[in-house]
């Protein structure tokens, strides 16, 4: 008796399929969907609580199986529920490929956000006006610090390209991310001016070091090296000659 049932099943659904492909018989399409919505559901609910309502897989899937009534082959003896799942469930992955989150954000977090999302609407329509993060957390059966935190990770529920442009148009994100270092540019400094310290005498490389970096006036390094003011003057002119024509001729 089940056979039975089933083979007539069959032939009605591949009456209602030729008579969607031969003579476009949309209410034929209709009944054909309307009967595998079952299936729809069964496979929707594989990837229920991953960030997506229940509600919006089932539509994706939905459109999945009009995809797949829509290519059926009515020449082959094949089932349309054979044929229909894997285009079902590629709609569905692809859906969840095309709303990846962008950063990973704790599945608890996920789930509160997908009830923020059903909360929101209905208590708009309730109140006539934008609940606020309490009523949201009372509603949710949750604390304030729980909803802010779903909020802020809903930001990472798609990422845009760092070439989008700005809000004004004049530039591109990634523009507008970071900002110079200047430890790069003192690194870079320090770099040449220890090429050109290598450049000089010890004892003039002592001056310099007394002069610029210790603090000391050309008096105080004459009596601690044992020269005349003077010759500390013509030292300190000459060495930071040298060092330039050494930078001058680095490449």
């Amino acid at each position: 008796m089940g056979k039975l049932v089933s083979d007539q099943s069959t032939l009605e659904e591949r009456e209602l399929l030729r008579r969607y492909h031969e003579h476009g018989d949309l209410v034929a399409r209709d009944l054909l969907v309307e009967r595998m919505l079952p299936l729809v559901r069964r496979l929707a609910r594989r990837y229920a609580n991953r960030g997506e309502s229940l509600d919006d897989l089932e539509q994706v899937g939905s459109l999945g199986l009009i995809k797949a009534i829509q290519r059926f082959d009515v020449s082959r003896e094949l089932k349309l529920s054979t044929f229909a799942v894997p285009t079902i469930l590629g709609e569905i992955k692809r859906h969840f490929r095309d709303r990846v989150w962008s950063l990973r954000v704790p599945r608890d977090l996920q789930e509160l956000n997908a009830r923020l999302s059903k909360e929101v609407e209905r208590m708009t329509n309730r109140l006539g006006r934008s609940p606020t993060v309490e009523e949201l957390a009372a509603a949710s059966h949750t604390t304030a610090e729980r909803v802010l935190d779903a909020m802020q990770g809903a930001q990472a529920f798609s990422a845009i390209s760092l070439d989008e442009p700005t809000a004004d148009g004049r530039q591109p994100t990634a523009e507008l991310l970071g900002a110079e270092d200047e430890a790069f540019a003192q690194a870079e400094r320090r770099e040449l001016l220890r090429l050109g310290l290598d450049a000089l005498p010890d004892r003039e490389r002592e001056i310099l070091h007394l002069r610029f970096f210790g603090g000391l006036t050309q008096r105080e390094i004459a009596d601690q090296v044992g020269i005349s003011q003077m010759h500390v003057s013509r030292l300190i002119r000459r060495s930071l000659e040298t060092m330039r024509e050494t930078l001058e001729t680095t490449p």
